[in-house]
């Protein structure tokens, strides 16, 4: 059972995706640092000084203190039930960038990977009837020209 198991692990698509998952969780908190800190200020301020982060809607007041909230912290201290847009919204400009960095380190790796060279042909057209035949063909199967010293 161990030796299965240590064949598992050795075989070189687990490693190439544990790889894989440990990079995606470290570039993952570089977008997240990236959204938060570096994108989402200037465009709350460009909206008047918008704070993303304590967005949110209220849907249950809190037995704790009284509404109105100033801060999401505040009213998750008083136990109120919030809707969270502006985090939502932080977390679907994350995914962009995610998904857009992705798509090109996908489209970099396609073009520097082998060129997928042309398969030979294997058939050619017949000069009479302009049918498909195979290559080593000496007559059209189609309209039986011969086509000895043709195409």
């Amino acid at each position: 059972m161990l030796k299965g198991f240590r064949d598992f692990i050795m075989r070189g698509n687990v490693i190439d995706l544990a790889v894989a998952v440990v990079i995606g969780a470290a570039f993952t908190k570089i977008v997240n640092s990236l959204v938060d800190d570096i994108i989402m200020p200037p465009i709350g301020l460009l909206l008047g000084n918008v704070d993303f982060a304590n967005l949110f809607t209220v849907l249950k007041e809190g037995a704790k203190a009284a509404a109105p909230y100033a801060t999401l912290a505040d009213a998750k201290a008083a136990g109120a039930v919030t809707l969270n847009y502006g985090l939502f919204l932080s977390s679907v400009v994350t995914f962009l960038i995610v998904g857009f960095v992705v798509y090109l380190m996908v489209r970099s790796i396609t073009r520097l990977g082998p060129k997928k060279a042309d398969a030979p042909a294997t058939t050619k057209d017949c000069p009479y009837c302009l049918s498909k035949i195979p290559i080593r063909a000496t007559k059209c199967a189609f309209c039986g020209s011969e086509l000895t010293g043709r195409v």
